[in-house]
């Protein structure tokens, strides 16, 4: 079997030999005991799935939550003549169905669903007739309860062995803790533990935190020392285009992206960035997974992410070809109030939570006793202009809710567009005086979708764009107004967010929000919050070991290449604990608030050299200024 693994490595890769633990992996999974992979972003965690899947009879079903990640990896299947397949939101159910008879039939070799759709019914059936080799679970850390990206449509999963009993499953993830790689294992019903890991150390990839009061002037100067391609990671989607804006200004190339862009500019933005066309991708989180580009030189983050494994998983996007890149945090002392705001924001009071439960029951006209199964589109926006509610907070509480049982709140599902022909085929031909480009488009929606007579079918606008040679700005305004004349309503391509109620509406008082709900995850969160903290403010320790530690490589050693590491290396005594005696000596004389000379910072015991030494550092790092000759505390 080995080399039956290595020859179809070689035929779809042109790769002579497997890296790390990939064939440790493979072989696992391969000879079908259940088996989780833990390898950081860029270890090559595709190749552990798709070489067993292509060297088994059968089709491995993909779980993964990312359509663009689906998108990518259909894409670069079928150009090494792989045959696979992707289900998502923007197809039709004929489509879908077309699909799912292929897997059964059509010797397809991979099929990649959302976990949502897993519960669908049409999916059970046909599953229920297929050949399936395995299943793999991607970003699997999102089935833990105590993971930094806990989603609920994951819990589904495990349900999915009740149909297929004897069907092992592969978990693969990049970032994960030894208590969530042990809650991963659980929540999927592993037969027995079963994992590996790759050292999540980086050998080429220097960490490095910058303290910057002027975060834009040192985003600057960073991208003008260190070439090459970059992402640049902010919080909001307002500072994407800002940011993006300003250092256009200055002469960059650059382009920014976040969830809010329609999938053709997220597309677009995308392929420039890629194909090098733009230097510099600004973007929120909703940025990277599955993004397949070695080359990049360099990853800044504007703000703190939540959690160690955030920083880890975006950070780790540089250098993935293994030559010399750059992961640089820009730190300030506002951004630890910022982030502590984050704990009450996330886990507002349980009072608070039980009120917006009742506002939301008024809001929705849901009835004491009714609500069960009932679902509704829920406003945001409008429902915190009505009760005066601030949305981070609301939408905390909503997802603190789904949690204990009493909602299923779908954040901003994406709704393609819908079309329904009200006149009959015949009444059609007997239309005149519509412009050639309506023509156009209602011959290519007959001609591409069926049903449409019968019942509204999902439509992709971008697609009909293709199929016509019209832009897709064009074929929307064409079928606003062919909807406006009654020949078919059209229901435009929306992102709404969903609320059901899971059970009957019940008095606020009797909602209960156990300790595994609330107590026991505020805690974590506070731990990965507290954790972040520490990896910005810390002075004295590896950057890369600080890191690893968290990870649970508690026996590595320092990367000699970190900022701290660099400082380290560079003084002459190379003594931390003198170092940081120095240090506290110097910050509690300036913290008086007045200016000293330096003939006022030397300290018995201790050299002038290694007193100059301390405060260089301090002052590169601008904890302390300088200003007339006098020193004081930033």
């Amino acid at each position: 079997m080995d080399d039956l693994y290595l020859s179809t490595l070689k035929k779809y890769w042109g790769y002579d030999n497997f890296r790390g633990i990939q064939r440790d992996i493979i072989e696992s999974i391969g000879s079908r005991k259940d088996t989780l992979g833990l390898m950081p972003t860029g270890g090559g965690k595709s190749i552990t799935f798709q070489v067993p899947a292509l060297s088994q009879d059968g089709i491995c079903i993909v779980v993964t939550p990312l359509i663009a990640l689906m998108k990518d990896q259909v894409r670069n299947l079928r150009k090494r003549g792989i045959k696979a397949a992707a289900i998502h939101s923007g197809l039709s159910h004929e489509e879908i169905i077309v699909m799912l008879e292929n897997c059964i039939f059509g010797n397809y070799k991979f099929l990649y669903v959302s976990p949502e759709r897993l519960a669908s019914e049409l999916f059970l059936t046909k599953l229920r007739h297929m050949t399936v080799s395995f299943i793999t679970v991607d970003e699997a850390h999102c089935i833990s309860q105590w993971g930094y990206d806990f989603r609920p449509s994951y819990t589904k999963i495990a349900e999915i062995r009740q149909t297929l009993p004897n069907i092992p499953i592969l978990a693969l993830t990049a970032t994960a803790t030894p208590e969530v790689v042990k809650d991963i294992q659980h929540q999927l019903a592993f037969q027995e533990e079963n994992a590996f890991k790759m050292s999540f150390h980086r050998k080429n990839l220097s960490y490095v935190v910058r303290n910057a009061d002027d975060k834009i002037g040192e985003l600057i100067h960073i991208l003008q020392s260190v070439a090459g391609s970059a992402i640049i990671y902010t919080r909001s989607r307002k500072n994407t285009r800002e940011i993006a804006e300003l250092l256009s200004h200055e002469g960059f190339t650059v382009t920014f992206y976040h969830a809010g862009l329609n999938d053709a500019e997220k597309d677009l933005r995308q392929h420039q960035w890629q194909e090098d066309k733009a230097r510099i991708m600004v973007a929120t989180n909703a940025f990277g997974m599955g993004i397949d580009k070695p080359d990049v030189r360099l990853v800044i983050h504007m703000d703190l992410p939540d959690s160690i494994e955030a920083y880890f998983q975006e950070a780790g996007r540089a250098g993935r070809d293994g030559q010399k890149a750059y992961a640089v945090l820009l730190f300030n002392k506002s951004d630890r109030t910022k982030l502590m705001k984050r704990i009450p924001d996330t886990y507002p009071d349980k009072d608070f939570i039980r009120n917006i439960y009742e506002d939301i029951c008024y809001y929705l006209q849901i009835a004491m006793g009714d609500g069960y199964n009932v679902t509704r589109e829920f406003n945001l926006d409008e429902f915190c202009r009505n009760f005066k509610h601030f949305p981070i907070q609301v939408n905390s509480a909503l997802n603190i809710l789904s949690r204990a049982g009493y909602i299923e709140y779908t954040d901003e599902q994406d709704n393609a567009s819908r079309i329904h022909f009200l006149l009959k085929r015949e009444e059609l031909y007997r239309l005149r005086e519509l412009s050639p480009d309506k023509e156009k488009i209602l011959q290519c929606v007959l001609r591409n979708y069926g049903g449409v007579f019968s019942d509204y079918v999902f439509i992709d606008e971008r697609r009909i764009a293709t199929l016509t040679q019209l832009s897709p700005d064009l074929i929307y305004h064409q079928l606003i107004d062919i909807s406006k004349s009654g020949i078919l309503h059209y229901i435009p391509h929306k992102r709404t967010p969903y609320i059901t109620f899971s059970c009957k509406r019940i008095e606020k008082e009797r909602i209960l929000l156990p300790p595994e709900v609330y107590e026991q995850r505020k805690d974590e969160f506070k731990k990965r919050i507290d954790a972040i903290l520490y990896y910005a403010e810390e002075q004295e320790f590896c950057r890369s070991k600080v890191l690893l530690h968290y990870f649970g490589e508690s026996n590595s050693a320092d990367c000699h290449q970190c900022d701290v590491c660099k400082t380290i290396r560079n003084h002459p005594s190379n003594d931390r604990e003198k170092r940081a005696t120095i240090t506290t000596l110097i910050l509690e004389k300036l913290n008086d608030g007045c200016p000293h000379p330096f003939s006022e910072l030397i300290f018995p015991n201790y050299s002038r050299e290694d007193i100059s030494s301390v405060l260089k550092y301090l002052l590169e790092e601008e904890r302390i200024g300088i200003k007339d000759g006098l020193l004081y505390l930033a």
